[in-house]
């Protein structure tokens, strides 16, 4: 990860594997919100379905958007085993996942 200066957004797309219930995409959003405490640098998390308005989705269902203080934060995020152990659980879940990180401009 580039170093970069103030703050950072980490975006990460989802795309369920077929069969994974309503019920069980609930339960994989409630445990990524029960670990965001642990991370002091996270700022903001905020969560939402993909609308399809344009429909260029790709097939991407969910957006997680996560605003840390730092590209350390991110870094101390990426390898906290909270998110280790939430990653092993929630990876297994989807056909398909991208992450970006930035800094707004």
């Amino acid at each position: 990860m580039a170093k970069g200066k103030g703050e950072v957004k980490h975006i990460f797309l989802a795309q369920f594997k077929e069969g994974i219930t309503d019920e069980e995409k609930e339960e994989c959003i409630k445990r990524f919100q029960s670990i965001v405490p642990h991370f002091p640098s996270l700022k903001t998390f905020k969560w939402g379905e993909e609308l399809s308005i344009a429909n260029f989705d790709q097939g991407f269902t969910h957006v997680f958007d996560l605003t840390f203080e730092s590209v350390e934060g991110v870094a101390q995020y990426i390898s906290h085993p909270e998110h280790v152990a939430y990653a092993e659980f929630f990876l297994p879940k989807l056909e398909k996942f991208v992450a970006v990180d930035y800094t707004p401009k």
